[in-house]
């Protein structure tokens, strides 16, 4: 006797047309569309992961380097000048600082031009 996939099948396609929800025409409807629309979502979904640490990276070098203009201080004399007087502050909390407390940013920045 013959065993035949039908549930197994069935739970199988619904779990893809579940993931697809809300995509355009077939890819939502179509269980071949719609599986290789799933997959190709991962993949851009694992770069975007790999992305975001690189834009937000870019951001708070942009902010850093935004709130140092009036200080005469370029950013990368600043990120070497912040080794050297062995402040260990990341680049997100500085960004963080740059934009909400200007105040204290601008004693680290005083601190690193002794």
């Amino acid at each position: 006797m013959r065993v035949k996939t039908g549930t197994v099948r069935r739970a199988r396609h619904k779990k893809i047309l579940k993931q697809t929800k809300g995509y355009r025409m077939t890819r939502s409807r179509l269980y071949k569309v719609a599986k290789e629309a799933t997959l190709h979502a991962g993949q851009y979904a694992y770069h975007g992961r790999k992305l975001r640490k690189r834009d937000f990276r870019r951001l708070w070098i942009q902010r850093i380097n935004a709130a140092l203009t009036d200080s005469d201080l370029s950013y990368s004399r600043f990120i070497s000048g912040l080794k050297k007087a062995k402040i260990d502050l990341n680049r997100k909390i500085l960004a963080e600082l740059a934009v909400s407390d200007p105040d204290t940013f601008k004693a680290v920045v005083d601190k690193v031009k002794k």
